[in-house]
């Protein structure tokens, strides 16, 4: 039996930083060493209402889901998967307390860094703070293009938006987490791939 190689997570993260923007290497190496790993297991929350959120996160595998709750409901914003960055983006700049949640939908590895680690070492390396601002950027974008996709596609155009870009989800996502996240409910998700499927 061929015996499985360990995943380097930190050089996973080590690749990501860098396909931001070039870093010296010790630098680079010197920087990751305050970044600390977190489990969470599948249910468990990371970040609650209320909370204060001073850290800036890296999925190393897994999955984590933001969302806030109306009148009871979950409204999901956002799926972050293996290789993303990610925070409570409003929390985190504003230094208020959280008004979402970030919860993992399976077991999930993620590595975090404080806010002040991060912003001290963007004071002493262009090529960090470059990064900085780009993937918190790219955070920001995420939340901004699912307003737009709600509110200019049809509930099939989203579904299949979903299907064509992000196909593991709904392998990985139970399926009333991606109604929510899609704008639909259980009942008119379940229609929509009915529909689709025996038009195939």
């Amino acid at each position: 039996m061929t015996k499985s190689v360990p995943i380097n997570y930190l050089q996973n993260l080590k690749n990501k930083i860098l396909s931001y923007t070039d870093v010296d290497e010790i630098q680079l190496n010197h920087w990751l060493q305050f970044y600390h790993e977190i489990r969470v297991k599948k249910g468990e929350t990371l970040i609650s209402p209320g909370q204060m959120v001073d850290k800036f996160y890296y999925v190393a595998k897994g999955c984590i889901y933001y969302y806030k709750l109306e009148e009871g409901e979950q409204k999901v914003l956002e799926f972050y998967t293996d290789d993303v960055f990610f925070t409570d983006l409003p929390a985190y700049v504003k230094e208020t307390p959280s008004k979402y949640y970030l919860k993992a939908s399976e077991n999930t590895i993620v590595y975090a860094i404080s806010k002040s680690d991060g912003e001290n070492s963007f004071k002493k390396s262009h090529q960090l703070e470059r990064f900085g601002r780009l993937s918190m950027q790219e955070a920001f974008m995420k939340i901004f293009t699912r307003v737009e996709r709600l509110s200019n596609r049809t509930n099939e155009e989203r579904y299949l938006r979903l299907l064509e870009k992000r196909p593991d989800l709904l392998q990985r996502v139970p399926q009333y987490l991606i109604a929510s996240y899609l704008g639909l409910t259980p009942v008119g998700l379940s229609k929509i791939r009915k529909r689709i499927s025996t038009s195939l």
